[in-house]
């Protein structure tokens, strides 16, 4: 590629990062996969450069195949792995009520099937039209409609989330809200 490539290649990288790690970390439910999952996606990107940036929308196309790298990853899987509803550690809680929802939101993502979590994902945390997402997921705008359908009833009948959108969003008066760590997704 031309140094006028590489340029506009970072540019938009550097521009795009903070938003594919979002994207990937919400599918893939783990920072480091995510981190995989957007540096791959970026590599791919880059060997098709020239197609890219004549596309109509790069960072859509770029989430696309984002999407298709996630589906990639496990097809060619030998060992599956499966979610649970606990972790073999025990987490620090660090008191607010943010953390408590996001996780609980991941975990309730995480219990949906992946093409509905993908169709969820694109719609509601992407802000991409029915159509957009079912160009990305390459299938029709009713299967997307039918997938987001079915993923937000899933995400309705689960009861930590109904538990959490009781409880009020702002910590208790004087406690302070802990710092972000440097490589969060907020």
């Amino acid at each position: 590629m031309s140094n006028t490539s590489d340029d506009e290649f970072h540019a938009f990288m550097t521009g795009r990062w903070p938003s594919l790690l979002r994207t990937a970390y919400l599918l893939t439910g783990s920072h480091h996969d995510a981190e995989d999952l957007a540096q791959n996606a970026l590599a791919r990107a880059y060997v098709k450069w020239d197609r890219v940036r004549h596309s109509d929308d790069m960072a859509a196309y770029v989430r696309q195949i984002m999407v298709h790298v996630h589906a990639d990853r496990f097809r060619r899987r030998a060992v599956r792995e499966w979610f649970t509803p606990r972790l073999p550690e025990t987490p620090v809680a660090d008191g607010t009520a943010d953390v408590d929802r996001r996780s609980a939101l991941m975990d309730a993502l995480g219990r949906l099937a992946a093409r509905q979590r993908a169709a969820v994902v694109l719609c509601y945390f992407e802000d991409m039209t029915h159509a957009q997402v079912a160009a990305a997921l390459g299938t029709r705008t009713s299967t997307v409609r039918s997938q987001i359908t079915r993923g937000l009833a899933k995400l309705r009948e689960d009861g930590v989330l109904t538990a959490l959108a009781e409880r009020p969003a702002a910590p208790p008066a004087g406690r302070r809200r802990p710092v972000p760590q440097r490589g969060t997704i907020r």
